[in-house]
């Protein structure tokens, strides 16, 4: 049955801030029930985007925006729901539970998996149809990911295992407890079992799936490339001073690459992604572990590697980027995190200066449980960063504004 949400709240890109920055309340977590803010410790504007306890935004390098980015894909209790960035209306996509969740970079499909069944639902009308059925012996590795000419999904399996003996996954469930960089604990035992798995695909047409890179090393994060519909990236996951984790491989098995070596003992690299236009792949590297702290990305084209210093204190679980490049955001660390003592409870907005990046706080998550991970991602327009918190004792979706919205000493 459709069912509809109305809740409208105002504008999110809004014309006129500072004309009526003054009726917006300024606030902090004993007034979490408001649904807006400008934060006193940066004078950055806070929305929260969504409307239900327990709704959760995706992924950091999973797609949830339409390609026009008029919409934004969450979950919440109810399912799968859209909030319309211009007026924050909700509409209810999909009721019930969906796994693998991701969004069409052209369709205004939204692609996942209920069981062991692959499906796509339209974001406006609701329209859902089944691609394919996944074979009993696909135990869940990664995915899903879906190409830029939206003709191929793709993903990691289990061989031998059953789909519904699910391996949990911090990606989609945000009550999961997340495994810092390097740690021992769940990664350790998963990565130790050497279970035999490999990638697939799926003709989004034909729902033909087709399997390659047969493996016992976990593979895991598999994204595709923005651009080129031919190329895929995944990494082994592990404890990461153990694995040289960052690889791509084209959609027919060839090409297999290794897009980052370790030259020390002890250390790290991960959480990869594409940068918007296709070219480069971002990362966080750390040389050794806990010492010195980068953003990294290596051109694909040419192999050329670049730098940013990253502050201890602005270290994050996850980076990203804007849609053209020039900025980056990080939803910092908790208290244990592989930057501690000193990592800051922050989301940031850095800017590449002198060969490091100038990080700016946006939104103070001094009272938030890193237990969930943040994972901010630009809006299309690049003028907010959404991420998810229960900075307020709740899980909710909550975006900042990238441009300051008042000078801080106002609001002294």
């Amino acid at each position: 049955m459709k069912r509809n949400w109305h809740f409208v709240h105002g504008p999110l890109v809004c014309a006129a801030v500072m004309a009526v920055v003054g009726a917006v309340p300024v606030f902090g977590a004993e007034q979490s029930e408001r649904m807006e803010w400008i934060e006193p410790a940066t004078g950055h504007r806070v929305v929260r985007l969504s409307t239900e306890p327990g709704s959760s935004s995706y992924y950091f390098h999973q797609n949830a925006y339409t390609a026009s980015g008029d919409k934004l894909l969450i979950s919440t209790p109810e399912g799968l729901a859209t909030v319309k960035l211009a007026t924050r209306q909700m509409d209810l996509v999909l009721p019930g539970r969906a796994a693998q969740v991701v969004v069409g970079r052209n369709s205004r499909q939204v692609y996942y998996t209920q069981s062991n069944v692959v499906c796509a639902t339209d974001l406006d009308s609701h329209a859902t149809r089944v691609i394919a059925t996944l074979p009993g012996d696909f135990g869940r590795g990664s995915g899903l990911a879906v190409n830029a000419d939206e003709t191929l999904l793709a993903g990691s399996y289990v061989k031998g295992g059953s789909y519904t003996n699910l391996y949990p996954s911090p990606d989609e469930s945000p009550g999961m407890k997340p495994v810092q960089p390097g740690s021992g604990g769940r990664l350790e035992a998963r990565f130790d079992q050497h279970l035999p798995m490999g990638l697939f695909t799926i003709n989004i047409k034909s729902g033909e799936i087709n399997t390659f890179n047969a493996s016992t090393d976990w593979e895991n994060h598999v994204q595709f490339s923005p651009t080129d519909p031919t190329l895929l990236m995944f990494c082994h996951e592990g404890p990461w001073h153990k694995v040289d984790r960052i690889w791509t491989i084209r959609t027919d098995g060839t090409g297999l690459r290794k897009i980052h070596t370790r030259t020390m003992d002890m250390e790290i690299a991960g959480h990869e992604f594409f940068s918007a236009d296709g070219k480069i792949i971002w990362y966080d590297l750390q040389t050794p572990k806990g010492r010195e702290f980068w953003l990294a990305g290596a051109v694909i084209a040419t192999g050329e590697q670049i730098r940013y210093k990253v502050q201890r204190d602005q270290w994050s679980v996850h980076y990203n980027v804007s849609r053209d490049g020039k900025l980056f955001s990080g939803d910092g660390g908790g208290p244990n995190s592989v930057a501690a003592p000193g990592n800051g409870q922050w989301m940031y907005l850095f800017h590449p200066e002198n060969g490091g990046l100038k990080g700016e706080r946006l939104v103070d998550l001094s009272k938030h449980d890193y237990n969930l991970e943040p994972n901010g991602t630009f809006t299309p327009d690049g003028k907010w960063i959404v991420f998810r918190s229960n900075m307020h004792g709740v899980t909710q979706v909550y975006a900042v504004e990238v441009a300051k919205s008042v000078d801080t000493k106002s609001l002294n």
